[in-house]
């Protein structure tokens, strides 16, 4: 089977997404930059929306567009706003940090994996501007992330399917990956089986 995370902004959304038995939504604001943080009032609309349904919900924490370094206040934002999507009935966390150097910032990883109180957590694309993805992937299994979003290189290309590849391969399902950029309903079923993951995320995963 295979699970689709349907990215979408606000919650506008969701009743259509739950209609069309969508088993995962990531909810964000602000799609133009990529998704930041949807706001409390947000988040607390769509959990009890998915409440009596099979979907799931993630919750994109990410206090600004830009890139995935952060400092020391918006390390707090970001920890504050994993304790508030927590509260506020997220049942998923979706995040990102790194160094100026392109690695994995282990600070802002540990503070969110506190912060989020076990709830699962995927590490999103800002995964694909990493240097060593192998030793990235590593990390994050050793800090139990559950699953890393990548697109495989730019998302201005197409999915680089032969990396991907490789990345499950070294994983060996200690990891999920999920596979977005360009993933669309007419093409998701190709391509998970290409690369071999189970799961897929687009804003387009349905039509």
């Amino acid at each position: 089977m295979i699970i689709r995370e349907l990215c979408i902004e606000n919650f506008t959304r969701i009743p259509e997404a739950i209609k069309k038995g969508v088993e995962r939504i990531e909810l964000c604001d602000n799609l133009a930059v990529g998704g930041t943080t949807p706001s409390y009032g947000v988040i607390q609309q769509a959990a009890e929306m998915v409440a009596e349904s099979k979907t799931t919900l993630a919750v994109m924490i990410r206090p600004r567009g830009g890139n995935f370094v952060y400092d020391s206040y918006e390390l707090k934002i970001i920890e504050t706003d994993t304790l508030k999507a927590l509260e506020a009935g997220a049942q998923n966390i979706v995040f990102g940090a790194l160094t100026p150097e392109g690695e994995i910032d282990a600070d802002a990883l540990e503070r969110v994996v506190v912060a989020a109180q076990g709830l699962p957590i995927t590490f999103h694309m800002a995964f694909d501007e990493i240097v060593d993805q192998k030793a990235a992937i590593d990390l994050l299994i050793d800090f139990g992330v559950d699953k890393i979003l990548m697109h495989g290189g730019p998302l201005d290309q197409a999915l680089n399917t032969t990396k991907i590849k490789e990345l499950i391969s070294y994983a060996q399902g200690k990891i999920s990956i999920i596979i977005g950029g360009g993933v669309t309903a007419d093409n998701f079923v190709d391509l998970a089986q290409t690369v071999g993951t189970s799961y897929v995320h687009g804003s387009k995963i349905i039509n």
